[in-house]
């Protein structure tokens, strides 16, 4: 079913914020605000703002969602959000959306007229908004202590894997290939060697020539191992304080 379309209100130059001060009220254009309140994809007003966790840029979630259906890199700074699942790195900004319906009269009407329409157009319940009875004292305490625990950076369960990848070098005869600045990653644990390959080469740029060969311990890795496996064999002497260590190089293929 396609998403329901998002209200583009052109509230431009004539609506003013408003910043009271001791000299009198001065009042500023809503243009000059367009940088944080805009998505960067739509170019209309934030609608279900969604903040990528790793570089915290906003866009519209249904603006988000669509872009990683083709790309796992934001379309702002184009760092790689997630090798395999962008989804799992961007939270709903709901602060951030609450300063857009203030700051932009009528959107929040104009949009919640939009999605009914959206619905009843195609002989569809029209979703009703939840409310909540204020919870009472106990459970606010409650609600605060698992906000602590609960960031919204948590980590997914799925990704049950941390790796430290350990480069050793490269041989004779390969350059002109980029460092790893990202030594720690957490995957999950179906992924294979093959996985971490992949990760490795888009990551430090590598010729198709060059030959990744990836260690644990004493053993050089085979492509279809999961890491999940790899992990339960090697034991606690390949961990390091909770990370599973893979050391890799880059070797030339061998002449047959």
């Amino acid at each position: 079913m396609p998403s329901p379309p998002h209200s583009r209100s052109s509230h431009e130059e004539s609506t003013n914020i408003s910043d009271s001060g001791s000299e009198g009220e001065h009042k500023l254009p809503l243009s000059q605000f367009y940088p944080y309140i805009r998505c960067a994809l739509c170019c209309g007003f934030l609608i279900d703002a969604t903040t990528i966790t790793e570089c915290l840029h906003t866009f519209c979630k249904t603006c988000i969602v669509k872009h990683f259906l083709y790309s796992n890199r934001c379309p702002t700074c184009g760092i790689v959000v997630h090798q395999t699942q962008p989804f799992y790195n961007i939270r709903p900004d709901r602060q951030l959306q609450d300063i857009v319906y203030k700051m932009v009269p009528f959107l929040e009407e104009l949009e919640r007229e939009q999605m009914c329409n959206f619905y009843k157009q195609r002989g569809l319940e029209v979703p009703k908004p939840v409310v909540v009875s204020p919870p009472g004292p106990a459970v606010l305490k409650k609600q605060r202590k698992d906000n602590i625990a609960q960031s919204v950076f948590a980590v997914p369960p799925e990704l049950d894997v941390s790796l430290l990848l350990e480069f050793v070098g490269a041989e004779e005869g390969i350059s002109n290939y980029k460092p790893l600045e990202r030594r720690y990653v957490r995957v999950s644990g179906d992924a294979t060697i093959r996985h971490v390959e992949l990760f490795i080469r888009r990551k430090m740029e590598l010729s198709p020539t060059c030959q990744v060969d990836v260690v644990c311990g004493d053993h050089l890795l085979d492509h279809y191992q999961s890491l999940k496996d790899i992990q339960r064999s090697a034991g606690e002497d390949a961990l390091q304080d909770g990370l599973l260590v893979l050391h890799f190089g880059l070797v030339l293929p061998s002449q047959s």
